[in-house]
């Protein structure tokens, strides 16, 4: 039998120190940060537990350790042809099917570890589209314990202050990026799974929306839309942004986002205080949404372009400006002339990559919509869920697929 190649290559030495060079003063001219260099690393290979915030997380980790390191990534960044080709030849990350156990990517952890490689892991699987860190899958905590490598817990503060998921505009602010603490092996094997879980949880819980300070912009609430679909007066409801305001469709109210973050209603008292809050009442009010009168009639309407997505090939355009319907129990996608139903019971995940690009995995096929730069691709996500834990019998289910 053929022996596995090694995943670790010397190449990726080289092309890591290359993209340090260069991502080093393209992250200070960006966000004017300087991330904090890890000093007690020495030649020892780590797995780095980080919170996601912004699309630049990674060269924030990169440039505070020493040698290659090993990113656990999206499938999405496969299937760009060329350019993929270029990353996974030049640096080699770990693919993972976000949204699922993909027990490809953990025997490839193992693999790394075990040729003395460092792993780079956001376990939120996802940036925060609220500031607050989102939910953390309880199955790193195992993960860890079998490769067994020193934990460094790397923390990333005023991120989303500085580019919030929802946005294509950085606004520049107090921003800090840094190993908060580390957990040794020995210390390691003497927890419990859940202890493990509790203080990765705890080390990488982050609230920008707490933390004060002043983020100026003139495009500070743009595209918001992308995150927000429940409105406090209208319930489901869409949105439009300009500038600092974002405007309530259906009943007018606008919002103005500011400096500090804050929320407030223009003309009236908005009920939130920041988006962390509307975050979690829009969850609050998603969790209790009687999905039976939107079984013959859609929430919402939406158009996008539709992708067949492959690992490791281009993605291919199935059709354009494809209209698409979510309903209480169902996605259907206009291909072809006639309606594409992807039932809830029949899907296998449904996340949101990027901005706003929403991926369907059903039966070993990923179906990705990318519509236009207001399309909010997060309600589908979230009523999946929603529909996937009544369903389950979880009535009392909480996780919304973020």
């Amino acid at each position: 039998m053929k022996k596995q190649e090694k995943w670790i290559k010397r190449r990726h030495s080289v092309f890591t120190e290359l993209a340090r060079a260069v991502m080093t003063p393209v992250v200070r001219r960006r966000y004017g940060l300087k991330p904090e260099r890890f000093s007690e690393q020495g030649k020892r290979a780590y797995l780095i537990l980080y919170n996601h915030q912004t699309p630049f997380d990674q060269f924030f980790v990169g440039m505070s350790f020493q040698g290659p390191l090993y990113y656990v990534a999206s499938e999405d960044i496969f299937s760009n042809g060329f350019v993929s080709s270029l990353i996974r030849f030049a640096v080699a990350p770990i693919p993972i099917v976000k949204q699922t156990t993909d027990l490809k990517a953990v025997k490839t952890c193992i693999r790394v570890a075990k040729e003395g490689g460092s792993i780079a892991i956001a376990p939120e699987g996802n940036r925060t589209y609220s500031g607050k860190t989102e939910h953390i899958n309880p199955a790193i905590a195992g993960l860890a314990k079998k490769l067994g490598l020193p934990i460094a817990l790397y923390r990333i503060e005023g991120g989303f202050a500085s580019e919030p998921r929802w946005s294509d505009a950085v606004r520049k602010g107090n921003m800090r990026t840094y190993v908060s603490e580390v957990i040794e092996p020995e210390e390691l094997a003497a927890m419990s799974t859940d202890a493990l879980y509790q203080r990765i949880v705890s080390g990488l819980s982050v609230n920008d929306c707490e933390a004060g300070g002043s983020y100026p912009s003139d495009r500070k609430a743009e595209y918001i839309e992308r995150a927000v679909y429940v409105c406090p007066f209208c319930g489901l409801s869409t949105f439009e942004s300009s500038g600092n305001e974002v405007t309530c469709k259906t009943c007018r109210r606008r919002v103005v986002y500011g400096e500090d973050l804050s929320l407030s209603g223009v003309g009236y008292a908005f009920p939130y205080r920041h988006m962390a809050d509307w975050y979690d009442a829009q969850k609050t009010f998603v969790n209790a949404l009687d999905l039976a009168p939107y079984i013959d009639h859609p929430m919402f309407t939406d158009v996008a372009d539709v992708y067949d997505v492959a690992l490791h090939k281009k993605k291919q355009l199935i059709l354009e400006s494809a209209p698409m319907r979510l309903y209480g129990d169902r996605i259907e996608i206009d291909l072809d002339g006639a309606p594409s139903v992807f039932r809830f019971s029949e899907l296998h995940a449904v996340t949101v990559l990027g901005h706003n690009k929403l991926n369907l995995y059903v039966d070993g096929r990923t179906v990705q919509c990318k519509g236009d730069r207001r399309f909010n691709a997060l309600k589908y996500v979230n009523l999946y869920y929603h529909w996937k834990n009544l369903n389950g019998g979880d009535t009392d289910g909480k996780f919304l697929g973020l």
